[in-house]
């Protein structure tokens, strides 16, 4: 992927479900990055139509459209190395030796944006439907020059 890359939307947790607040929040991507549990082929039809996708295959993906997805998926977009898997406990690799910058998971429906080792960890939280009183949210990635600035989108449903 080129350096103009700029704008990557970041999803998971989508359960089948893709809300249209969702997909509004996405528009304007270059690049979207689906972190798991995407529940049905037609969600990353309809991302699609927004941008190229990037997909990884979650705890409850079945079925022969899921084994097609990847369990984890490497990027690079320019010089940058991100790295994508559903379940953050599954990491095999470490991420700073491997010169990877981001490490993007879903699964705990919870979002989050933490750095460690010089690495970002960026989940972006649940898109689909509402689990406890977790809010619904997306992710974007900006890329700016050297800087990488994550953004937790929370989703008025």
């Amino acid at each position: 992927m080129s350096e103009a890359l700029t704008e990557i939307g970041v999803i998971s947790d989508t359960h089948g479900l893709l809300r249209p607040e969702a997909v509004n929040a996405l528009r304007g991507s270059q690049l979207i990055i689906h972190a798991g549990d995407v529940g049905n082929p037609q969600i990353l039809d309809a991302l699609r139509r927004l941008a190229p996708v990037a997909a990884v295959r979650g705890n409850v993906d079945g079925g022969s459209w899921a084994r097609a997805l990847p369990m984890t998926e490497d990027l690079m977009i320019g010089a940058r190395h991100l790295h994508v898997l559903h379940i953050l406990a599954d990491l095999t690799v470490d991420p700073a030796a491997g010169g990877i910058c981001a490490v993007i998971f879903g699964h705990s429906h919870k979002p989050e944006i933490a750095y460690s080792g010089g690495v970002l960890y960026f989940n972006p939280g649940s898109a689909g439907p509402r689990r406890f009183k977790l809010p619904v949210t997306v992710g974007r990635l900006t890329l700016a020059g050297e800087d990488l600035r994550p953004e937790i989108i929370e989703i008025d449903c």
